[in-house]
């Protein structure tokens, strides 16, 4: 199986509409051992949707804007497993007041937030979680984004915060790549999870992309997304680092939607 004997660390499942969810039914289908993280008043949400999943993880609780609750999972991977082949940073977050219309309202106080959360978390992980990685010999750390080259409607700084996480994406592949350790994100097409229902205006971003994208788009069901995230923590992807892959029907490579255009 592509992720036989992995140990994986997957953080951000909170419901089962989850794109981490889908990313930890697909590697423990294909193979992986997976533990998952969740935190605060999130935990127990984790913890429920976790028997959901083929084989029930342990879920251990990791602020990742917290050094010393990295710090204690870094402890518990190192304990149980002695290495860690791969990290899936699905961690996103922006006040109300970053998102919606609002940007240029937006307060230094909320940007700093959502982008300590969304975008500098990416190194606070990967750095925490280095030494088992490098015990691994060949590891793998993917996250997840939301195309940061454009100026969406409504998503605003959070749109800034992605554009952040991919950039860090491209300096961790550089600096981490001594290690054996792989880093890239994955741009996923809009779904309806618990964090993208609650952009206002989602439906702004999600109704045209249908019409757009040439494969079509699933928007309940991130099946798709979870395997491209398992084949980059695979052995398949060994030399492929600091690269942002499209899983979104193609949506991303269309200039204008020729189908609507009269003859």
């Amino acid at each position: 199986m592509l992720l036989d004997g992995k140990k994986l660390l997957i953080t951000g499942v909170l419901t089962d509409d989850s794109i981490a969810f889908s990313v930890a039914k697909v590697a423990q289908e294909a193979g992986a051992e997976v533990l998952l993280t969740g935190v605060g008043r999130g935990m127990s949400l984790t913890q429920r949707v976790a028997r959901k999943l083929p084989t029930t993880p342990d879920v251990h609780e990791m602020d990742v804007n917290n050094d010393e609750q990295i710090a204690a999972v870094r402890a518990e991977v190192t304990s149980r497993w002695g290495k860690l082949d791969g990290v899936v940073h699905a961690v996103g977050f922006m006040p109300q007041d970053g998102l919606g219309g609002n940007f240029m309202n937006t307060s230094w106080e909320s940007v700093a937030t959502g982008f300590q959360t969304s975008a500098y978390s990416l190194k606070a992980l990967a750095a925490g979680m280095l030494e088992p990685m490098k015990a691994a010999g060949s590891s793998s750390v993917v996250s997840l984004t939301f195309d940061g080259r454009y100026a969406w409607p409504i998503y605003d700084w959070m749109g800034v915060a992605k554009a952040g996480l991919e950039a860090v994406t491209r300096y961790l592949a550089r600096d981490l790549g001594e290690f054996g350790i792989r880093v890239n994100a994955v741009s996923a097409g809009p779904i309806r999870t618990m964090a993208g229902k609650s952009i206002p205006g989602f439906d702004q971003i999600a109704d045209t992309w249908l019409a757009r994208a040439p494969l079509g788009w699933e928007m309940n069901d991130a099946t798709a997304v979870g395997q491209m995230v398992c084949f980059l923590l695979s052995d398949w992807a060994t030399m492929t680092t600091g690269e942002l892959i499209h899983v979104d029907g193609g949506y991303h490579a269309m200039g204008t939607d020729i189908r609507r255009q009269a003859p």
